[in-house]
């Protein structure tokens, strides 16, 4: 599935391909709730990232967020101006882009069940709202997004 992106100002826009379009997995860690500032958590796609297409790149800013101590090898991109959180990408897997599915103008697909992640580091006020079908993790979950999708038969 081919999904096109864009942040608030349309400073920055992007394109990439992906099997993995469902936005099911929920992450509560406070690295997505502080830099994503949508209810609690942020929903994170998986992309083919030879595919990853960027007109603006002018306009986009990176962050490292620094865990216990050590900065991680994730790169955070988000617009400088309007402060869309765009992707992250992790030179440690190379092959893969995680566009953040708030940035994504393209219609996703409806996920028939969510895995809802890193519980154990969300805020008091943010109320998780899983269902009987869900799963939940205090911290990473057991599968991976590809594995996720498989499992489910929802291959693109």
């Amino acid at each position: 599935m081919l999904l096109k992106g864009s942040c608030h100002c349309q400073a920055v826009t992007f394109s990439v391909r992906s099997q993995h379009p469902y936005p099911f997995n929920r992450c509560y860690c406070s690295i997505c709730r502080k830099t994503a500032g949508g209810g609690g958590y942020a929903i994170n796609l998986s992309g083919d990232s030879k595919t990853l297409n960027v007109s603006g790149d002018e306009h986009i800013s990176i962050y490292r967020a620094v865990i216990n101590g050590v900065q991680s090898t994730g790169e955070r991109h988000f617009c400088k101006h309007c402060a869309t959180s765009l992707w992250v990408y992790d030179p440690d897997w190379p092959e893969l882009v995680h566009p953040f599915a708030s940035a994504i103008d393209t219609p996703l697909p409806t996920p028939p069940k969510r895995t809802h992640m890193m519980l154990g580091s969300r805020a008091d006020w943010v109320e998780v709202n899983a269902q009987f079908q869900d799963k939940c993790f205090d911290e990473y979950p057991d599968e991976s997004l590809a594995e996720w999708h498989q499992r489910l038969g929802l291959e693109c």
